[in-house]
């Protein structure tokens, strides 16, 4: 079984994903710097005058909107959409890099020349066959 193990592990497709998962959760934070610390200020900003969109939540237990997110939770439960929203543009942004990665991949895939597939050659035997045909057309 450990044989078994190394060979599975030892398969380039098996790196590959290891060093992506890696990469991935690394990039993954850069999104999050960006979206937390540029895009969302930017927009809060622009809806509120500065308020802290994270901190954006609909109290279920009769909590007051003016506390902090954190406090509210611990007085009982709340929708908190303000974080919702963070995520889910930060989903999208993360979305759209990944799509432009892998559209350039596709360009950089077309442009390389692609071998012209070698002729196919007939095997003798149907030539052969072919000569007789026509042999008896004639």
């Amino acid at each position: 079984m450990m044989q078994e193990f190394k060979a599975f592990a030892a398969k380039g497709n098996v790196i590959d994903l290891a060093v992506g998962v890696i990469i991935g959760a690394a990039f993954g934070k850069i999104v999050d710097s960006l979206v937390g610390d540029i895009v969302m200020p930017a927009i809060t900003r622009l809806l509120g005058g500065g308020l802290d969109f994270s901190n954006y939540y609909l109290p279920l237990n009769g909590q007051s909107t003016q506390l902090a997110l954190a406090e509210a939770k611990k007085l009982g439960g709340v929708i908190a959409y303000g974080n919702f929203i963070t995520v889910t543009v930060n989903f999208l942004i993360l979305a759209f890099v990944i799509f432009q990665m892998v559209r350039l991949f596709n360009k950089m895939k077309k442009d390389e020349p692609v071998a012209a597939p070698a002729p196919v050659v007939t095997p003798e035997d149907v030539l052969l066959l072919r000569e007789i045909r026509d042999a008896l057309k004639k």
